[in-house]
């Protein structure tokens, strides 16, 4: 079983993504740092994103499509 300390910074981690895609650009890709706490560039296309991200001097992004907007999902 998962301490309460362990379960906060997973939580922790994962809020901070959530407020990263809340916040990034629509319709858009993005770059994630290689520790995915924080947006490295946002472009119209997959090759600008790729481009902009190695300026940036980040090698190995996480690349993530954007939608055009968010639903909510209910379960």
């Amino acid at each position: 079983m998962a301490s309460t300390l362990e379960m906060s910074n997973s939580t922790n981690i994962e809020d901070r993504r959530l407020e990263l895609l809340r916040t990034a650009p629509l319709d858009s890709w993005i770059a994630l740092s290689e520790d995915e706490t924080a947006i490295v560039a946002s472009a119209s296309t997959y090759e600008e994103v790729v481009r902009k991200s190695e300026n940036a001097g980040v090698s190995d992004p996480l690349l993530i499509k954007t939608p055009k907007a968010w639903h909510s999902i209910a379960v």
